[in-house]
């Protein structure tokens, strides 16, 4: 391999200053081993100072109907044409509570006769136009499962319902 597409810096290492990693990737970058970088598990704060070192195009956070602990990073990604990129965007917890918005996103999808794992994509394509979901795909039926999720739109209400907080 010539180049590599997309680095996706996955984790700051405690032991090594920001500047050094990224600057490394910056350096391979410019010599054109790198086309671009992305980084993941980033703060709000943390993707400002990676954003001075190199051109970041993409953001892999973790980010599903559950877990929104990532909205301000996807706010940024928004607001400055930066791909965001959710892991674990099915919210396959079994900690889950039975009530809260995966249990929502549930009933939404049974209501409508889909998966929750389409529902849960749903979800995450109409939250912004910045997200990518990239869900893992085990066989072809499940594939086809997955893009079929993406004809599915969510209006306003239907997310103030999943979300708990459509005035009854």
């Amino acid at each position: 391999m010539e180049r590599i597409d997309l680095y996706q810096f996955h984790a700051i290492d405690p032991d090594v200053r920001l500047e050094e990693s990224l600057g490394e990737l910056a350096r391979l970058q410019r010599e054109g081993k790198i086309r671009h970088v992305g980084v993941s598990n980033f703060t709000a704060a943390e993707l400002v100072r990676a954003r001075r070192i190199v051109n970041v195009v993409s953001v892999q956070n973790r980010c599903n109907v559950a877990d929104r602990s990532s909205d301000a990073v996807l706010a940024a990604c928004e607001r400055d044409g930066i791909a965001f990129i959710p892991w674990s965007p099915l919210a396959r917890s079994p900690r889950e509570p039975s009530e809260g918005p995966r249990a929502r996103l549930a009933a939404w999808a049974m209501g409508r006769g889909v998966s929750l794992a389409q529902a849960a994509i749903a979800w995450l394509l109409a939250r912004s136009r910045a997200m990518l979901p990239i869900p893992g795909t085990a066989d072809l039926a499940h594939l086809e499962e997955n893009v079929a999720a993406g004809s599915l739109r969510l209006t306003a209400d239907d997310l103030a319902e999943i979300d708990g907080t459509r005035n009854a």
